[in-house]
């Protein structure tokens, strides 16, 4: 009857042979890996004075693409504080969305500025 030892060196080298015919292309890295994840989506909605979501915790990696869906009765600003910075008009109306990146991690706020209302806070990762 064979030993263990004399086992485990063969199975060894079947699991060497087996793991050095695995492709050898490398992995995906930043912006490409980025692209390829799935967007944070905000929906936000302003309707007689009220504005929801009130400071919304999300998280997000760095180049990870965030939607904001907005629906409005009211015209606004949504001003995005990251690096870099976003601002984008907001109309009356239903569905219209806003679309951008954070190059830098930290803490992001989204703030609706005539409101006067924090939407969300974004904790950004690399």
């Amino acid at each position: 009857m064979p030993s263990i030892s004399r086992l485990c060196v063969p199975v060894l080298a079947l699991g060497l042979l087996v793991a050095g015919c695995a492709s050898s292309e490398p992995e995906p890295s930043g912006a490409s890996a980025a692209q390829s994840a799935e967007s944070v989506i905000v929906p936000v909605r302003i309707a007689g004075g009220t504005v929801t979501p009130a400071d919304a915790r999300l998280e997000a990696r760095v180049g990870q693409p965030i939607e904001l869906v907005v629906d409005s009765d009211t015209d606004d600003e949504l001003h995005v504080h990251a690096e870099p910075d976003h601002t984008f008009a907001v109309t009356p109306g239903t569905g219209e969305r806003f679309r951008f990146t954070v190059d830098v991690p930290g803490r992001v706020e989204i703030e609706l500025h005539h409101a006067g209302r924090t939407v969300a806070t974004l904790l950004v990762r690399e």
